[in-house]
């Protein structure tokens, strides 16, 4: 069994609906294996000034159900929440960091 990367990279395709503190974004899988649950670090292309921003990936939509996870290169509509959801936009890359969790 191959270990899964605990890293990831997403880039955001385009912003579908703003809701208050949630923003439901297509995004494509540039990196690792990317699951519910994951912070990322958003690194808008032009304002280094926001760049420390998180935001939570809440869910993840595939031909309309939701799935586990999503890895490159493919693309899926989800849920993200936190305070950077503000400055998501087309173009955004969203980064993870690695980072163990309890029991692994």
């Amino acid at each position: 069994m191959e270990t899964e990367s605990m890293s990831g990279k997403l880039q955001i395709y385009s912003v579908e609906e703003r809701l208050g503190d949630s923003t439901v974004c297509v995004v494509r899988c540039v990196g690792g294996v990317v699951r519910p649950g994951r912070q990322f670090t958003t690194a808008p292309p032009s304002d280094a000034a926001e760049a420390d921003q998180h935001v939570t990936l809440e869910e993840i939509y595939r031909y309309g159900a939701t799935v586990d996870f999503i890895d490159p290169p493919h693309n899926a509509k989800v849920v993200f929440s936190g305070p950077g959801v503000t400055i998501l936009a087309r173009g955004v890359t969203l980064v993870s960091e690695e980072q163990k969790t309890p029991g692994q």
